[in-house]
């Protein structure tokens, strides 16, 4: 990020702390405990913190205003805690601002985009509503006679700068329609929402996921207005507070939503650098590589059309012709050239479009595979010198592109740790806040929720702690295939002895080095019930040698298992040589040499 970027985004969070400090006082003013405005702070900081993130890693997209422009206007309402008048009146006009916000990010989740005509007018509507609606609304409201009038419920609060007439009758019968509106406005959403959802490709729904949890946002709060227009006694103790609760709760619901997807767009990148190194260590069969690339990318409509020079036609991995699509048909057809030749079509669900750097890296990977297999084309043919040369240039392609892989695991290892995981620690360490202010409350259901939901963030950070090791662990890249390895030794089930020599080497071939130990160790202890295992590392003659030795059972097979036969995929793609010993009852013996000058 650029030092003109992070002063904006730095700019950006002062400002949203700094509206939610102002709604958080005037929250606690009314009276509201400090779990109270906590949890209340804790949701529009969620909010605007997701929107940041988003802007960082996708700054193209507009969602990421969306949901920042949520969080920061979710406190506008709590303004009218305060005995400012013209604090009140912004509070008293603008209150229902951020639902209008979340109706605009349901429909254009989530790549920014509205679309047809239908969505573009229900949020206009809703802006409109707000700006013309709230306005005439808050022209009426008088604290001191509809004490009432929102969940702040404060008669001290005020004088409302924007009163025109104080009466109570008149402000109930527009304070009721305004409300009907707003909830008929909420039902619109979702109808489009679901006819969005029954209409999109299952490679959309997938996309389409987080949206549902802004729906249950959506449908939430329109039941808490219903309720507490036909039931006010619910928001009276005992009830009020697992209502907040609830609506709090699924609030946070939908930023986390959205950085979940976010991951899995960064983790379905990080499978296409696997794809390549599966790719590029043997001659590449169609209908391998057709399944792949469904896999990677999540569609089973693709499909795979590889040019033909005899028919000049796209022909599928079973020798039948692969067309265009026609008009009228849903798919989408990508075609791959190569020096200005055709070389394959891809023929897929239109929404892989949307994101077009994965559909490219998923070409520039077919490319790659049809090129290799045209050399081996050639070397069946006799040209077995020109094929070497294009082949030596294939595998330094290979690694071009397994560097880059490596890159994108390492980045993708610091989004987890400075992003997801920051957040869990710190709702954690919220949730720790709220138990200790229920310390001395009598309400143990609220106290077992909030045990419960940090249990839950407790097993949700283990987890993404090993996931963001096994991606790529942060010590390899400070300190070295030395220290990575210690720690790994010291995490496994059987003594392990472990002897390399100091000194950095390669990223791309430490990388290799370590995932080859880690094989390794998973195999002696998951197959080959080892009861001690030996790993070394040293440099000869330009060659880091790696060797795993365990005394177990022996018997691996490189090519029973996806394990090593991709891991000899990855070595190749390095120039490198793995060999494995593996004698029955006599132990097996992993050794990998790469390049390491």
């Amino acid at each position: 990020m650029r030092d003109g970027d992070l002063a904006r985004a730095g700019g950006l969070a002062a400002l949203a702390v700094a509206v939610g400090g102002l709604g958080a006082w005037a929250y606690a003013n009314t009276g509201a405990s400090p779990s109270d405005w906590a949890r209340d702070l804790a949701v529009g900081l969620s909010f605007a913190t997701a929107g940041l993130v988003a802007r960082w890693r996708r700054p193209g997209n507009p969602v990421w205003l969306l949901l920042y422009l949520d969080g920061v206007t979710w406190f506008l309402g709590n303004f009218q805690g305060t005995r400012v008048p013209a604090l009140f009146a912004v509070g008293a006009w603008l209150e229902a601002l951020n639902m209008a916000i979340l109706v605009h990010l349901l429909l254009a989740f989530p790549y920014g985009r509205l679309g047809s005509r239908a969505p573009r007018a229900l949020v206009g509507a809703g802006y409109a509503l707000v700006a013309a609606g709230g306005l005439v609304r808050a022209t009426v409201l008088d604290p001191a006679t509809s004490s009432g009038a929102s969940y702040l419920s404060c008669p001290d609060c005020g004088p409302n700068a924007l009163l025109l007439v104080s009466d109570a009758d008149l402000f109930t019968t527009i304070d009721l329609a305004y409300r009907g509106l707003g909830g008929v406005l909420t039902v619109a959403a979702l109808v489009l929402v679901v006819r969005r959802w029954l209409g999109s490709s299952p490679v959309r729904r997938r996309a389409l996921l987080p949206v549902w949890a802004a729906a249950l946002v959506a449908v939430a709060f329109l039941g808490w207005d219903v309720a507490y227009l036909l039931a006010p006694g619910l928001f009276e103790a005992p009830g009020q507070p697992v209502v907040l609760l609830a609506s709090d709760v699924s609030e946070v619901a939908v930023p986390f939503a959205f950085l979940v997807l976010l991951l899995h767009v960064r983790l379905r990148h990080a499978e296409l650098g696997n794809l390549v190194i599966e790719i590029s260590g043997t001659e590449p069969d169609p209908q391998r590589l057709h399944g792949l690339l469904v896999r990677v990318l999540g569609d089973a409509s693709l499909r795979l059309g590889v040019w033909h020079s005899g028919t000049a036609h796209y022909l599928d991995p079973h020798g039948r012709r692969l067309d265009t699509p026609p008009p009228g048909d849903p798919a989408m057809a990508t075609y791959v050239d190569g020096r200005g030749q055709p070389l394959a079509l891809l023929v897929h669900d239109p929404a892989l479009g949307d994101d077009p750097q994965l559909l490219a890296a998923a070409s520039a990977a077919v490319r790659l595979a049809v090129e290799n297999s045209r050399l081996h084309g050639q070397v069946a043919a006799g040209t077995v010198e020109a094929a070497a040369r294009a082949a030596e240039a294939a595998r330094a392609a290979s690694a071009r592109i397994l560097r880059s892989a490596d890159q994108q695991r390492r980045q993708l290892e610091r989004d987890l740790h400075d992003g997801a995981q920051t957040r869990l620690v710190l709702a954690l360490m919220t949730l720790r806040q709220l138990d200790a202010r229920l310390a001395g409350g009598t309400d143990t259901a609220i106290r077992q929720s909030v045990s419960t939901a940090t249990q839950t963030l407790h097993q949700a950070l283990d987890d993404l702690r090993d996931l963001a090791q096994g991606i790529h662990p942060a010590l390899l890249t400070r300190e070295g295939l030395s220290a990575a390895v210690l720690a790994l030794a010291q995490r496994a089930a059987v003594p392990v002895v472990v002897s390399i020599e100091p000194g950095r080497h390669p990223a791309e071939v430490e990388a290799t080095a370590y995932f080859a130990i880690c094989e390794a160790l998973s195999n002696a202890m998951k197959h080959a019930r080892a009861r001690a295992v030996t790993v070394t590392a040293r440099c000869q003659n330009g060659r880091l040698v790696v060797e795993v030795t365990d005394d177990g059972v022996g018997g691996a097979d490189p090519a029973g298992g996806t394990g090593l036969a991709g891991l000899a995929d990855r070595v190749a793609a390095l120039a490198g040589v793995l060999e494995v010993t593996s004698p029955l009852l006599g132990g097996t013996r992993l050794r990998v040499e790469l390049p390491c000058e």
